[in-house]
């Protein structure tokens, strides 16, 4: 896929930079061309030979190179290259980048190419999570920076959370979503994510516990597979990912508006908690306590988006649908698939017990005309990696 491409890898320091070792080798098996340069950080963890072996390449490390800077070889590195890509890219790194130091060949690079940039994060989970990290991460984000990862996970540190570089497979996606050579290149994908608030008066609404991590995930690994995404999400607690266009909505009836405007698609998947009612006669001002006793709450029953999105004129090819149970999870996401006429039903058990409703992990069972498929508990973004690939091949295989 990608054969002709010309990567400007750059290793950052940190013990997962033996992973960019297996990056290099993917790469190269695509046919894509790789010219590493290697911080000195990194060289405490790889070896220069190591990497310029794989690479097939000279090795680049030093920015006051006399024969190479003669010529002004930062700017010919820089520019020569399809695309750079930083991994392991350490939070040392992210900072020199969203503070536009060029200290060094690596940030002398960044700082020099018209080229679009992919960073992979990895780091200790305090680090990742430190304020100052957020801030660099949102300023590279608003830059025009591709980030892919960090995965949740155990650490060398031996610390758990989020952190660990992304695998090699999954930043190989990443890099051909960005050259516009992944399976889903040209495709459009809608996705819903997240819950709804369904008012009850100006200060008041009724809501569900889901985060919207899973649907973000999921928006993610699609537009690294190359979609085009429609992210239609609700109120949720994690930030979308960057790359795709978001459409930010309230309400049910918002999100189904958005969706129909957003049609026609070659997918939708409805990864959204939906509220099943909402309050059939708002209040304008907020209700207040008083003699008359408790209020008494009319609830309407809000719309059905799968199953309109399922019947429309303009019915994506694939029609995803999710269905979150406290019991009978594979009966009643069987009964759900009939009912709504959509293709596939994505089901888990949101029981309290199982952590999965706002959690960093899901185990799901992907229904089909087929049967039932019985997943692992995986962390979400490797649900949405296995998901958004069943899709490519879907949508890239024989039509019945």
């Amino acid at each position: 896929m990608l054969a002709g491409k010309r990567i400007l890898l750059i290793i950052g320091g940190g013990i997962a930079a033996y992973k960019a070792l297996e990056l290099i080798r993917l790469l190269r098996a695509e046919g894509a061309g790789v010219t590493p340069v290697l911080t000195r950080a990194g060289e405490e963890f790889v070896t220069p030979l190591s990497v310029a072996a794989l690479a097939g390449q000279p090795l680049h490390r030093d920015l006051f190179d006399l024969t190479t800077e003669a010529e002004m070889g930062h700017i010919q590195l820089s520019r020569a290259a399809d695309l750079v890509v930083v991994a392991p890219c350490t939070a040392d790194l992210m900072a020199r980048m969203a503070g536009g130091h060029a200290n060094d060949l690596a940030s002398t690079l960044l700082m020099a190419t018209d080229k679009r940039v992919l960073i992979a994060p990895a780091m200790n989970v305090r680090m990742w999570q430190h304020p100052a990290t957020q801030r660099n991460l949102s300023r590279l984000q608003g830059d025009g920076i591709l980030t892919v990862g960090p995965d949740h996970g155990d650490m060398a540190c031996g610390e758990h959370g989020p952190g660990r570089l992304a695998e090699p497979a999954v930043i190989l996606q990443a890099i051909r979503a960005a050259l516009g050579a992944g399976p889903l290149a040209g495709r459009h994908v809608l996705v819903t994510s997240g819950p709804t608030h369904e008012p009850i008066d100006p200060v008041r609404y009724i809501a569900n516990r889901s985060s919207g991590a899973q649907g973000a995930a999921l928006a993610a690994s699609l537009r690294d597979l190359g979609a085009r995404v429609s992210f239609v999400t609700g109120p949720a607690s994690v930030a979308p990912p960057q790359g795709v266009e978001v459409i930010a909505v309230e309400s049910a009836r918002e999100m189904l508006d958005a969706v129909l405007a957003a049609l026609p698609a070659d997918a939708a998947v409805f990864a959204a908690a939906v509220a099943d009612w909402r309050v059939a006669k708002e209040a304008t001002q907020k209700m207040k306590k008083g003699a008359t006793g408790l209020p008494v709450l009319e609830f309407a029953e809000n719309p059905d988006i799968l199953a309109t999105v399922s019947r429309h004129a303009q019915r994506p090819a694939l029609v995803v649908g999710f269905a979150a149970e406290t019991e009978n999870v594979i009966a009643h996401a069987q009964a759900k698939r009939a009912r709504k006429g959509c293709d596939w039903i994505v089901a888990n058990d949101v029981s309290p017990g199982t952590g999965i409703m706002g959690g960093a992990e899901n185990a799901v069972h992907l229904i089909t005309e087929a049967g039932a498929e019985d997943w692992p508990r995986l962390p979400k973004p490797e649900v949405a990696a296995r998901l958004a690939a069943r899709i490519a091949e879907h949508l890239n295989g024989p039509k019945a």
